[in-house]
């Protein structure tokens, strides 16, 4: 089964494994598939902290110490149910590598991917694994939101998901399941946060600009805020949500 190989990364070819590693990591990607899957790696690494999204992932060190995040591939919806992480052919993965080096030329923050891996699952299927680099000092928007204080200003956490907004709109990126587990946010020693745009496999691309996008993006995200606020009890209102449409279009207006 061969994939093609985006320009900067090689095959990672093995009986029964096909994928692509970052070539500048090639030789730890290559250790850590040595486990067999980089999930085995992830799980059985010491340092593995696992993280909740669509299944579980794991914020590993690779064995030269660089820090990525291995996520098995999974369904989401009605065939979740019935096949999880198993899928016909070639998987989401090779796609979803092509898709975030594509969302990442069109301006639009998403953790790179460094390697992807697929494997037998039986007859005609497949499991697939990505590589994500970890960014450092994040958490998803739903803790950040959660994790706020009194003298934590909510309006930064907002204006940074506003400009990732932005730029998925100026894209044309189109993310059937955006929601406030899948934008992470990353503070660190910076001054003004940034947000990142997870689980790239099932975006697609529509007109650049189109108001369309936007308020798709828009009506999936505040379906996400307002079912966690009534759940958990997320500290977010409508009038944030407001603002938060109000500072995307401001951007979007004065890109153009």
């Amino acid at each position: 089964m061969a994939f093609a190989v985006p320009p900067g990364y090689v095959a990672l070819s093995s009986p029964g494994v096909e994928g692509a590693a970052l070539a500048s990591l090639e030789a730890p990607l290559r250790e850590a598939l040595a486990e067999h899957t980089f999930v085995e790696y992830a799980q059985h690494h010491p340092q593995a902290l696992p993280l909740t999204g669509r299944g579980i992932a794991y914020a590993v060190p690779l064995p030269n110490d660089e820090r990525v995040v291995v996520r098995r591939s999974r369904h989401g919806g009605l065939l979740g149910r019935l096949r999880d992480d198993r899928f016909i052919g070639a998987t989401r993965a090779p796609h979803e590598l092509e898709l975030s080096l594509a969302l990442r030329r069109l301006g639009v923050a998403t953790p790179e991917i460094v390697a992807y891996a697929t494997y037998p699952a039986g007859p005609m299927f497949r499991r697939a694994d990505v590589v994500s680099r970890k960014i450092p000092h994040s958490r998803d928007l739903a803790s950040a939101l959660a994790e706020l204080s009194r003298g934590s200003p909510k309006r930064t956490l907002l204006d940074a998901t506003a400009r990732l907004l932005a730029s998925l709109s100026m894209a044309g990126a189109r993310h059937p399941d955006l929601n406030i587990k899948n934008i992470l946010i990353a503070s660190g020693d910076a001054a003004v946060p940034e947000a990142y745009v997870l689980d790239v496999d099932r975006v697609w691309l529509d007109v650049p600009g189109a108001p369309a996008v936007l308020q798709s993006n828009l009506r999936r995200l505040t379906r996400s805020a307002l079912k966690w606020r009534r759940l958990h009890a997320l500290p977010i209102e409508e009038a944030d949500l407001l603002a938060l449409e109000t500072t995307a279009r401001e951007l979007i207006a004065h890109s153009r």
